[in-house]
């Protein structure tokens, strides 16, 4: 992709990160042309209008589509297209069904600018960028501490039972629930964390009781 021939679209529904993607993209390559989308259906109507575009920036989350559908589509109905995702999802299973459907690169949104515009300035010549393990993306992402405001009050209780290796019957018993509603929160609690078993469930929470009694 040549300095002079450079055609991008910015697909975010965020239009403050747009124009800090724009402003990037035209100081690594002034001559770039940038076109904008902020929902999957001007994303459809910008490659329409744009043919010759080489590189798409894609939010996986945009009005009108579902995660990675977005990319699934693009895979399928334009496969030369190149498709950078840049999201602020930081799950592995994410990262790794993004390269299965073709994407050339994952970057989060919290990357710091400097890294954000060598990954753009290598995606600009044709190179791809991958984090290189799972440290690297949840480096990335938002931190332990901000993943847990993002379970609900209940969800928490249980996260915090699971710390003495505590069944879901046990637990259930515990909080006077149904044991279904048990399983559903440690599925959901290990979603949001983005962790991987309830043993790494329960290291977190015996983490967060430690905090907790050294207040």
């Amino acid at each position: 992709m040549s300095n002079t021939e450079a055609k991008v679209i910015i697909a975010d529904d965020h239009p403050l990160f747009r124009v800090a993607l724009r402003l990037i993209l035209h100081n690594i390559n002034p001559a770039a042309i940038v076109v904008e989308a902020d929902s999957f259906d001007s994303l459809r109507s910008a490659i329409d209008a744009n043919p010759t575009t080489e590189l798409v920036l894609l939010d996986l989350m945009m009005p009108g589509v579902d995660g990675l559908s977005s990319l699934q589509f693009l895979h399928s109905k334009f496969p030369s297209l190149r498709v950078a995702v840049i999201s602020a999802l930081s799950q592995r299973s994410w990262v790794r069904s993004a390269q299965a459907l073709g994407a050339v690169a994952f970057v989060h949104k919290s990357a710091r600018p400097e890294h954000l515009r060598e990954t753009l300035r290598s995606l600009l010549v044709g190179s791809s960028w991958w984090p290189q393990s799972l440290s690297d993306v949840i480096a990335e992402g938002d931190t332990m501490e901000q993943k847990l405001e993002r379970l609900s009050r209940q969800e928490l209780q249980i996260l915090l039972y699971l710390k003495g290796g505590r069944l879901n019957k046990q637990i259930a018993a515990e909080l006077r629930i149904s044991e279904s509603t048990v399983k559903t929160h440690v599925s959901s609690i290990l979603h949001k964390l983005g962790l991987n078993s309830r043993t790494q469930a329960a290291l977190v929470a015996q983490q967060l009781l430690a905090a907790e009694q050294a207040v």
